[in-house]
C-alpha cells in the first residue's frame, strides 16, 4: 500500500443512547504497539467504565494489521462494526476506542451495533483527514545564512520540516516523497541550494495533503 487515508490528530466524540454514554476516541498511530498503548491509556482515563470496545488498522512495513474487540459486549455488536467502518472509509494507521458507561437500559444487539457505529462515525466525521504516502526521512544540515532560503525551498517543494535543532549549523529533520528527494539532491549538486551535509534514514508514511 503506497497511499492511504488517516487523521491529523486525536478526536473525542460522544453520543447518548437510552441513558448509556458512548465516548469514542479516534487516534492516529504508527504501529500495533502504539495502538495497544493508546487502548491502555483510554482504559486508565475511563477506568470506571464497563466496556472499552476497540478496532484498529495499522500498516507495519507491507503488512496490514487489523484487530477488534467487543470487550464483554455480545459478540459482533461493537468491535467488528467499528472495524468495518474503518475499512469502508479506507482509513488506516488509526485506532478507535469506544467507551460505554451503562445507563441501566438494555439496548439489544441491534441497538448496540447502531450505538457503537454512530459513536465511531461521529468521531470520524469530526476528524481532519490526511492522505499519507510512502516517503523518506532525511536529516539536512544548513548554515544559518541559508536557512530562510531552505525553508522557502521546502514550502515550494512539499517537503515537511519536522524538527529543527540550532547548533553550529541548523540541523533539520525532514520528510518528503521520493521524487522530492531526487529533486533536492539534484538541486544540491547544481548548487541551487546549499547544504553542509545530508543523511537519509528509513522510509515512513508522510502527510501528502489534508482533507477538510
Amino acid at each position: 500500500m503506497n497511499q492511504f487515508l488517516s487523521i491529523k490528530k486525536q478526536i473525542v466524540a460522544e453520543i447518548t443512547e437510552k441513558k448509556s454514554r458512548f465516548i469514542a476516541n479516534i487516534i492516529p498511530v504508527e504501529s500495533r504497539e502504539q495502538a495497544e498503548n493508546e487502548i491502555n491509556k483510554i482504559r486508565k482515563v475511563y477506568h470506571d467504565a464497563r466496556h472499552h470496545c476497540m478496532a484498529y488498522r495499522v500498516l507495519e512495513g507491507e503488512t496490514l494489521i487489523e484487530r477488534s474487540s467487543d470487550d464483554g459486549e455480545p459478540s459482533g455488536t461493537a468491535g467488528a462494526p467499528m472495524l468495518n467502518i474503518l475499512q469502508k472509509n479506507e482509513l488506516c494507521n488509526i485506532v478507535v476506542i469506544v467507551t460505554r458507561y451503562f445507563g441501566g437500559i438494555l439496548l439489544g444487539t441491534g441497538g448496540l451495533v447502531r450505538a457503537y457505529s454512530d459513536a465511531t462515525m461521529k468521531a470520524i466525521d469530526t476528524a481532519e483527514k490526511v492522505v499519507k504516502v510512502l516517503g523518506i526521512q532525511m536529516q539536512v544540515t544548513i548554515s544559518y545564512p541559508e536557512y530562510e532560503k531552505f525553508k522557502y525551498y521546502c514550502q515550494k517543494n512539499e517537503i515537511n520540516i519536522e524538527n529543527v535543532v540550532y547548533e553550529e549549523n541548523v540541523v533539520c529533520n525532514i520528510s518528503l516523497e521520493e521524487d522530492a528527494k531526487e529533486r533536492l539532491l539534484k538541486d544540491f549538486e547544481t548548487k541551487h541550494i546549499n547544504l553542509v551535509e545530508w543523511k537519509e534514514f528509513d522510509k515512513k508514511y508522510i502527510e501528502k495533503s489534508i482533507i477538510k
